[in-house]
This record gives structure tokens, sequence and C-alpha cells, in this order.
């Protein structure tokens, strides 16, 4: 008798750790999904945001996406930090004169949830205070071993161009261009083993080189955005170049 009752009690007493454990677990899967559920419905990722001045006859400009201000007092060749906006359809980006405030360009734009966004102000080539506002996406990484570039012509003056990023010790009659026809207003994208390069730019069709770069030393992982414009104040070289890192890790950038 003493043998079966403790025999009974300890079979009870795991069947309890057993049903405590049961309980715990439902418990834990309601209060997660519950999580979940409030984090879907109430939560929107934000957008991050920079802005590229890559116009040269624009004045220094304030940048103001949904009515904030999102950068202040830039001039040509200017990158501002990222900033959180909330992320929209149709979001307003409204670029002003900082000196009387006036209207320059006004555009509604996408701005994906949890995405990385440059808005770059440029010369459109209309008019001689024409500009226009064009928004992309930023990649955030290359794969390891990889470089990863982004062009986008902004030189009306210059027209379409071809790009060619030369190994160290090749030329360019050697040399695959990367990018071919490249319109204004227009992007290209490229991703190749990381290695010692130099960027040429030139005329579509053309071997005179408008823009050479000083030789760009890639590790790996990096990505980069270029805006070619025309430059400002000198014929030879017409062409310049700004060059941002689009990485989430700032110290992937080397250049």
């Amino acid at each position: 008798m003493k043998m079966t009752r403790m025999r009974w009690v300890g079979e009870f007493r795991h069947m309890n750790l057993r049903h405590l454990a049961a309980l715990a677990a439902v418990s834990l899967a309601l209060a997660l999904g519950l999580t979940a559920c409030q984090n879907v419905a109430g939560f929107t990722q934000p957008s991050l945001v920079r802005v590229i001045d890559a116009s040269y006859i624009a004045p220094a400009v304030n940048f103001y996406v949904e009515g904030e201000l999102l950068a202040a007092n830039l001039g040509e060749g200017s990158i501002s930090n990222y900033g959180t906006v909330p992320a929209s359809l149709d979001a307003a980006v409204l670029v002003k004169a900082v000196t009387g405030g006036g209207t320059l360009v006004s555009s509604n734009v996408t701005l994906a949830a949890g995405a990385q966004h440059s808005i770059f102000l440029t010369d459109n080539g209309a008019a001689p205070t024409s500009y226009t506002v064009t928004v992309l996406e930023d990649a955030t990484s290359a794969a390891g071993g990889h470089s990863a570039f982004r062009f986008l012509n902004q030189a009306p003056r210059t027209g379409a161009v071809d790009v060619y990023m030369i190994p160290s010790g090749t030329t360019m009659a050697n040399t695959i261009p990367v990018a071919t026809d490249l319109a204004v207003g227009a992007t290209a994208d490229t991703t190749f083993t990381s290695q010692t390069v130099t960027m040429v730019i030139v005329p579509t069709g053309t071997t005179t080189p408008k823009y050479t770069s000083k030789g760009l030393a890639l590790t790996g992982g990096e990505v980069y955005t270029v805006a070619i414009i025309d430059s400002q104040l000198t014929s030879n070289p017409p062409v310049s170049v700004v060059l941002v890192c689009d990485n989430t890790d700032l110290t992937a950038c080397s250049l």
C-alpha cells in the first residue's frame, strides 16, 4: 500500500509539471501572438532619407519632406546625413532657397518603409533656373569581395555618356564600359570583383575622357552612388562627379 501511494504521488506530481509546462507554453504563445499583432497593426517602419545637391546653378537651399525641414543650407556637392521620415506613397518634397524662401521645385515621391533613399536636386537643362528632384532607393551593402556602383547622369550640357572602371595596369582600349549611352536623367548599376580601378567618363561613342578619377582602391562590400554633373567653372574637364557611400555601415566605405 505504501509503495502504491508513493507511485501515485509521483505520477500526480509528474502530471502537474507537464500541465504547468503546457499552460506556460500556451500563455507564452498567446503573449507573442498579441505582441506580433500589435507590431503589425500599430507600427510602420520609417524611411531613411538623405539629400544630395547636384545642382551647379541653384542657390543655397533647404529641403522639406512633408513640411518638415530635412536638410538646411546646402550647396552644390553637399550631402546630408540620413534623417528619419514617415514612410509614404505620396510624400511632398519641397526645395526652397535659403535667401527669400522662394520655392525652386516641388515633387511628390514614394518613400518605402524600412528603406534608405537619396533625394537628388539637379539641373534639368530646360531653363537657366529649372530644376529636377529625383528620388532613388539606396542599396545598403554589396556581396563580400565585390563592389557596387550606381551612376546617375545629371550632366545636360555633356549629354549621354559611357562609363569605364579601368582595372589597375589596364588601358581603356582593353576595358569594357560598365555603362553605355547613359542618357541624362538615367541611372545604371554595376557590381564587379573588388580591386583598384580608375573611373573614366566619356561622351557616348568617343574615347576622349571628360572625367578621370584617381585610383579607387576597393576592398569589398562597398556601395557607391556617383552623380555625374556638368562642371561649374571649367571646360576641361567638363564633367565632375559627386561620389557618396550608401553602406549602412560607413566603415565599409574606403574612398
